[in-house]
């Protein structure tokens, strides 16, 4: 199939998870021999990427994605010129340059889901459109719903109701299991003592993604004496200010910033331990579901290390406790700590955890995967 991938607020290449995931699907799709086409923002830190991928360059105006839905014209003449057997965009609530494409050239639209599609409880969104008396996103977004042909989604619960569930199609992401696995070599941001234990997070350093906890849980172990505990915080975001100013006075905290996403695979492998804290109470729209596919759990799954995360039903579907991690009861203030210290005590259960969870995300949560379990359903969709 000839396919045309819509991402155009994703900036290629990039750091976070979103500009990741595009790249991931478009090479991943091209290896199972689509000719795949991607419309996407140019990142700052180099061209995009080589291989068989056919990158076109085209950002949101002004670099707002609120603005996507002005770029219709521009898509919609690429479509016309390469002549897509299917179109996939990755939603947004004010985007849908590429459904309109597909419904201008009758190309099938595959409509890849993220974010919440529903509005949750005291959602400031939903308040102004309902005083717009006509709710004009409400509208907006389900007419994406109702055009899309195949909806993929990690969470089905942040699609509307009115969505029929054979349309639907859940999925994780992934990792890509090649480049990320125990033996990955390569420079460090970081210094990596041979003696002790190393905790990571890496992520956005947004206010759910939990960091901060990670370094009150080391303050936690430095006061009971367990110096051989470090943590390395890699990556960048709005709420690292705050985390560092929590860590000053720390030791054994390290920030790296921002990483490009081809040095992680090293990063990860160094460290013995992957910390995924998230914090659902930070975010309001979590409320609905804990919707993400977490990039970083299936990193370091691949990484070979064992995970910590805190006990949520939708994470128990992809870290068994005590198979390929340990989930914590994040309301316990000694949670985390606690569960990073047992670790610390025994390296054979960190290396049968860490091997159990390389050998689940090589099974089931490889980008690989995704993109084969992605080809099925939009080739049983008759495209």
């Amino acid at each position: 199939m000839r396919i045309l991938y819509v991402a155009i607020d994703q900036a290629v290449p990039g750091t976070r998870g979103g500009s990741t995931h595009v790249v991931a699907v478009a090479e991943g799709l091209a290896a199972l021999g689509h000719e795949v086409h991607v419309l996407a923002s140019p990142g700052d830190s180099g061209p995009f990427p080589p291989g068989p991928v056919r990158w076109h360059a085209l950002g949101p105006p002004l670099g707002l994605r609120q603005l996507r839905i002005l770029r219709t014209r521009q898509v919609l003449a690429l479509a016309k010129t390469i002549h897509p057997d299917a179109i996939i965009e990755r939603y947004y609530n004010f985007g849908g340059e590429g459904v309109r494409a597909a419904r201008a050239t009758g190309a099938p639209i595959v409509l890849e889901v993220n974010a919440p599609i529903v509005d949750y409880a005291g959602s400031p969104k939903r308040r102004l459109d309902r005083a717009l008396l006509v709710e004009p996103m409400r509208r907006w977004r389900e007419w994406q719903c109702a055009a899309a042909d195949l909806i993929v989604t990690p969470s089905a619960s942040i699609v509307p109701r009115s969505v029929p569930r054979e349309k639907i199609l859940e999925i994780e992401w992934g990792a890509d299991t090649e480049r990320f696995h125990p033996g990955a070599r390569g420079p460090l941001p970081f210094t990596r003592h041979a003696d002790g234990t190393l905790a990571v997070f890496a992520g956005a350093f947004r206010p759910w993604h939990g960091a901060i906890h990670l370094v009150e849980a080391i303050r936690r172990l430095r006061a009971r004496g367990r110096t051989d505990i470090t943590a390395v915080m890699i990556g960048d975001g709005p709420e690292l200010t705050r985390v560092r100013r929590a860590a000053a006075g720390v030791e054994g905290v390290t920030f790296t910033g921002a990483v490009s996403h081809d040095r992680m695979p090293a990063c990860l492998a160094a460290a013995d331990i992957g910390v995924a804290p998230f914090d659902v109470a930070a975010h309001a729209p979590l409320a609905l579901d804990f919707y993400w596919s977490p990039l970083k759990i299936f990193e370091y799954m691949a990484a070979g290390l064992p995970v910590l995360a805190p006990d949520i039903p939708r994470l128990r579907r992809i870290v068994t406790h005590e198979r390929e991690g340990l989930l914590y009861d994040a309301s316990e203030p000694d949670g985390l700590a606690l569960t990073i210290e047992r670790l610390a005590k025994d390296a054979p259960v960190r290396a049968s955890l860490g091997a159990a969870a390389r050998d689940r995300v090589v099974r089931e949560f490889g980008w690989d995967v995704h993109c084969r379990k992605l080809d099925e359903a939009m080739r049983r969709c008759a495209f």
